[in-house]
């Protein structure tokens, strides 16, 4: 898989081969069109190998000078969704991790098919209460944010109603998220054994990846969310990353569905979680 970082990069190679598309159809040499706008030829370079994004003003001038106003809009749409697709943590919580949650709720309401991989955390549909209140402490206090925690944890739960609708939830975890202890020994066994409440729930699927499988085939990678075919959702250590390149959204698929062939479920991951209540002592 490539790294995601090189997402946004992507998505802005792409938006300069639209760009220089439509140049190449008005008949006009990037010369020409610096021309028309009233920039240095080099800034059109750059627009098209997708190494500087472009403004919406500038957006409007190149379709303006190719005599594609008609395109403008979709381009700018295209340029604000490669904007939001790496966002610092510092800026999304600026104002409080309650926003934060917030902000994704209309994704989750939409979306039908969460595919989630996870190698470090119990992912957020299948949390207690405590275990988001340890986490989201956890953030606050290394990131130095508002302190929101309690109204932040009451978004989550709230969101956690979608698995009771329509939705449906393949998750497939490392072995080690079971023995990862967050929140301390009370939390940690409150929240696994939630954890076997919640693979009985027929929207919920749960597979375990264990720690002596043979991954000489595929090894763990980042931690993501698959929303239907839509987009994905990886957490970076410093930013929050949206991915919707079609190439690479087939690629997490890809490797869910491999993923999803280490894993082991039903009796079998009951047995492996139950094993990691019982090593907490």
């Amino acid at each position: 898989m490539t790294s995601p970082s090189s997402s946004v990069q992507e998505a802005r190679k792409a938006l300069g081969k639209r760009l220089a598309d439509i140049r190449l159809a008005a008949g006009i040499t990037k010369r020409e069109l610096a021309e028309r706008c009233g920039w240095h030829e080099s800034k059109a370079s750059r627009f098209e190998r997708g190494t500087r994004a472009p403004s919406e003003r500038d957006l409007r001038a190149w379709c303006a000078a190719c005599g594609a106003q008609s395109q403008a809009e979709d381009l700018i749409s295209t340029a604000r969704g490669i904007e939001g697709m790496y966002v610092e943590w510092r800026d999304m919580e600026a104002n409080g991790l309650k926003l934060a949650q917030e902000s994704v709720v209309p994704l989750w309401e939409r979306t039908e098919r969460f595919h989630i991989y996870s190698p470090w955390l119990i992912p957020g549909p299948v949390q207690t209460a405590s275990y988001i209140t340890a986490l989201l402490t956890s953030l606050r206090d290394r990131r130095g944010i508002i302190d929101d925690v309690p109204a932040a944890v009451k978004v989550r739960v709230e969101k956690q109603q979608v698995v009771y609708g329509k939705h449906t939830f393949a998750i497939i975890l490392e072995e080690s998220v079971l023995r990862t202890r967050v929140g301390g020994t009370d939390v940690m066994a409150g929240q696994l054994g939630y954890l076997l409440s919640a693979m009985a729930l027929p929207s919920i699927s749960i597979g375990i990846i264990p720690q002596d499988a043979d991954r000489s085939g595929l090894w763990p990678v980042e931690g993501f969310f698959l929303y239907d075919d839509e987009l994905v959702n990886v957490e970076l250590i410093s930013a929050h990353l949206t991915i919707v390149q079609r190439h690479e959204l087939a690629m997490y698929a890809q490797t869910f569905a491999e993923l999803a062939e280490l894993a082991v479920t039903g009796a079998a991951a009951r047995e492996l979680i139950t094993a990691a209540i019982e090593s907490l002592g």
